[in-house]
């Protein structure tokens, strides 16, 4: 099998994940090059990587680069993303930059893949990791999508710390402590006390969006993108709750013709990433402690929506750093390698 020169840039908490996620996968990779502000030698996920200061040399030689980029770390894939693919490499960027750039595919593998291949028929060398919480939804919505087309789709986040950073997580496990002892806290990474507390902001206001975040403006337009339909009606709510890992998405969705239950669930057992957990009398569905870690997507709590027609109403649970970012970006990289484009 052809082996390829791996670029990562950013060695937080996606960054991190990123390489057990190669590792786990048995990635064809013959070196994997990491890139930070500065140079040094670090353990990462185990092991120790001479850490290379980011320069354009740096770049020399790598088939593909991976931007880690997170909620707390922004920028990099702008300020070297085209420096990369000048150099010969593909792109991949979990940052939010070029997202909803026109020619830069958004892409979650199982979903589009072949709006990807499209793009580098035309030359595109630079692909988006889209935003956490549209993965995790559209994961348990674009299935149903591609069978009955949706019309509306009402949204509401639970998303978990670990979305904005280390500082986050840090955060959460000190103030559970300062909480349980009866001390004060001084939140730092959130506006607001983050335990035994949810915030309904995440992001600052959107200028196009009156009202919303920019979080829920990523959660819209991103899902118009990926499943390409700009005139699809979206409203979401992304809330902060204080949970570790893995986002939850309370999805209700009105769909071109009626569809049932059951339906909905054969179609969801077929989806590749997909894991269907729905027992409601047995208290069986996804939740964060369950599926942080893991690859796939829960889905659960399917129903019917009575209050609308062609309404159903389901759940979704997935880890954020893992399927939400890091395990997609390397799906990107393996579906490259797949299709014959690198």
């Amino acid at each position: 099998m052809k082996q390829y020169k791996v670029g990562l840039v950013g060695i937080g908490a996606v960054g991190t994940e990123m390489i057990k996620v190669l590792r786990q996968r048995k990635f064809p990779a013959s070196e994997i090059r990491v890139l930070a502000t500065r140079e040094r030698d670090e353990e990462i996920a185990g092991e120790i990587f001479h850490v290379l200061a980011t320069t354009p040399e740096a770049f020399d030689g790598l088939d593909i680069v991976l931007f880690a980029g997170t909620e707390g770390a922004k920028g990099a894939s702008k300020m070297w993303g085209q420096v990369a693919v000048s150099k010969g490499a593909v792109v991949i960027d979990n940052g939010d930059d070029f997202r909803m750039v026109e020619d830069v595919p958004l892409v979650i593998p199982e979903i589009n893949g072949d709006d990807m291949e499209a793009m580098f028929r035309k030359g595109s060398r630079f692909i988006a990791n889209p935003n956490c919480s549209t993965i995790i939804t559209l994961m348990g919505i674009a299935p149903l999508h591609r069978v009955n087309p949706l019309k509306h789709m009402t949204a509401v986040t639970f998303q978990s710390v670990s979305g904005a950073g280390r500082a986050a997580i840090e955060e959460l496990a000190l103030q559970m402590r300062q909480v349980a002892a009866g001390e004060p806290t001084a939140p730092k990474a959130f506006a607001h006390q983050i335990v035994a507390n949810v915030i309904p902001q995440i992001g600052g206001p959107k200028q196009e969006m009156p009202g919303y975040t920019t979080e829920e403006a990523k959660l819209t337009f991103e899902s118009r993108k990926i499943l390409g339909d700009p005139s699809l009606q979206i409203s979401c709510t992304c809330v902060r709750v204080p949970v570790f890992y893995a986002h939850s998405i309370a999805v209700h969705a009105t769909f071109a013709n009626p569809i049932s239950v059951e339906q909905a669930k054969t179609i969801l057992a077929g989806a590749p990433g997909v894991e269907i957990v729905d027992d409601l009398p047995a208290a069986v569905y996804p939740m964060p402690k369950d599926f942080g870690g893991k690859d796939n997507v829960g889905v659960g709590r399917i129903r019917i929506d009575p209050s609308v027609e062609n309404g159903l109403a389901l759940w979704c649970s997935g880890d954020n750093i893992r399927k939400g970012a890091a395990l997609n970006a390397v799906q990107i990289a393996e579906e490259l390698i797949r299709r014959n484009l690198i």
